[in-house]
């Protein structure tokens, strides 16, 4: 009988052990999934910031313009248009781009550098110009130097010869009106 009482006893000690092990074990993992969701909440916010906070020039263009971020990018002109500013620009669709290409190959080409900064700045005027603020007849003047003249007719807006398809992109350095053609400097 002692020795089925001993055996009971041991066996009782062996499952509270038992227990206190799957109860370690429990908390360790609660505890670790507490951690991966504190992680998760985290980077959901951060996430969440960056998307409210301001975005600049190049950031949109990336976006949106890819063909316009690489020609910034290849020109050497990303922090110019990532500084104060404010700037106004008018950035050709990748359509717009698309429609004379081979010029574009020809300029993403180190050796061509000068030249593509040239047409880029000529879309660039510096400070914030909203489409309310542009008259029809008005001439801006851009970063390149030369002159844009403004048609505006039946509500529709041009700069150059080019549409704006999309007016008043804020950005935290300017604003972006999105333009269907690339405009050249004469």
């Amino acid at each position: 009988m002692k020795k089925v009482l001993i055996l009971v006893q041991v066996l009782v000690l062996a499952i509270t052990m038992s227990s206190c092990e799957d109860q370690q074990k429990i908390q360790a993992a609660k505890k670790a999934t507490e951690e991966q969701e504190a992680a998760k909440a985290k980077a959901t916010a951060d996430a969440e910031m960056l998307a409210k906070a301001p975005k600049d020039i190049v950031t949109i263009a990336s976006t949106s313009a890819k063909t316009l971020a690489a020609a910034v990018t290849a020109a050497g002109l990303v922090e110019t248009l990532q500084g104060k500013g404010p700037f106004t620009v008018f950035a050709p669709t990748d359509a717009a781009f698309a429609g004379i290409q081979a010029e574009v190959d020809k300029l993403l080409k180190p050796e061509n550098k000068a030249a593509l900064a040239k047409i880029l700045t000529y879309h660039v005027v510096a400070g914030k110009v909203m489409a309310a603020d542009l008259k029809d007849g008005q001439e801006v003047t851009t970063v390149q130097g030369g002159k844009l003249k403004v048609s505006i007719k039946a509500g529709k807006v041009m700069i150059g010869n080019a549409n704006v398809t999309t007016a008043d992109i804020d950005a935290s350095n300017g604003v972006i009106h999105v333009i269907d053609k690339v405009l050249l400097p004469k």
